[in-house]
């Protein structure tokens, strides 16, 4: 089984602490990013947690033609390496073409693929071929077990993969999260994180663009923490309502904290009980 350490090296990301992977859905500014990314590092310097900086240059699977996509690629790196140059994070942001690529991974440490993507061969291809962290995310319609050959088209020139779970389609504009798929999902042998929130969108729930739930997105946290992943991914702003993409989902800045306090000790107890699980040979 490849572990956090193995895939952040560079980092030096350790093996018994939570990852977190956090930040504004779309880059909208430098000072949201800013204010955002200092915030996170301070918490997660003082909790003990590593963290990755994450938002997106280009939401270029907006529901609407007419929706804010973001600060475009060439200006949205330029504000991803300030902020991973002032903090000292590493960086994660989406890809969506092929080409995209090789330019992104001179800034960000890991390339995310969409969920919608994770099936486009050539893409997850040249992701791998950068040899930077791949962050595949199981997409909406696909079962656990099949995320396996996501990850096949990546390790076989690139094993630095995390196996994302977002949620699956449930009917029309609903999602839901099947725990049991926590645990399949580690038979590809590679660290599992929870988007806690993504998978609680609805999607086009206002027709031309997204809805969600975040009162869910705590619960189903730590409903994944107690059952066991590497690490949480979640969107982050100072005011949700605002933001230009997925007001519906993102937790607050200002009441992070005690999310991250409570994330942070379910982590650490569910390590205290593989390490039962393992020496009594329960599973």
């Amino acid at each position: 089984m490849t572990k956090i350490s193995e895939v952040f090296q560079e980092y030096n990301f350790s093996d018994d602490k939570l990852t977190l992977l956090a930040g504004p859905c779309a880059i909208e500014s430098y000072e949201t990013c800013a204010e955002v990314a200092e915030k996170l590092k301070e918490i997660t310097d003082e909790l003990g947690i590593n963290f990755v900086f994450k938002s997106s240059f280009d939401k270029a699977n907006r529901s609407s033609l007419e929706s804010d996509r973001g600060a475009g690629m060439a200006h949205g790196l330029e504000i991803l390496k300030k902020i991973k140059e002032t903090y000292n994070v590493p960086i994660v942001t989406d890809v969506h073409e092929s080409y995209q690529c090789e330019p992104v991974a001179k800034v960000a440490d890991v390339l995310q693929i969409p969920a919608y993507l994770s099936r486009q061969t050539d893409l997850l291809i040249a992701a791998a071929k950068t040899g930077r962290v791949v962050n595949i995310k199981k997409a909406q319609f696909m079962a656990p077990e099949d995320i396996q050959s996501a990850v096949h088209k990546v390790e076989e020139t690139n094993k630095h993969i995390l196996v994302t779970e977002r949620g699956s389609m449930f009917g029309y504009h609903q999602l839901v999260v099947d725990m049991t798929s926590l645990i399949q999902m580690r038979e590809t042998n590679f660290p599992i994180i929870y988007d806690a929130t993504h998978s609680i969108q609805i999607p086009s729930g206002y027709g031309n663009h997204s809805g969600g739930n975040r009162d869910y997105a705590f619960p189903l946290m730590r409903a994944a923490l107690t059952i066991g992943v590497a690490g949480i991914f979640a969107e982050v702003h100072p005011t949700p309502p605002k933001a230009i993409s997925d007001q519906d989902s993102p937790l607050y800045l200002s009441k992070i904290r005690p999310i991250l306090e409570v994330a942070n000790d379910l982590f650490h107890q569910n390590l205290k009980m593989k390490a039962v699980y393992d020496h009594e040979g329960l599973l």
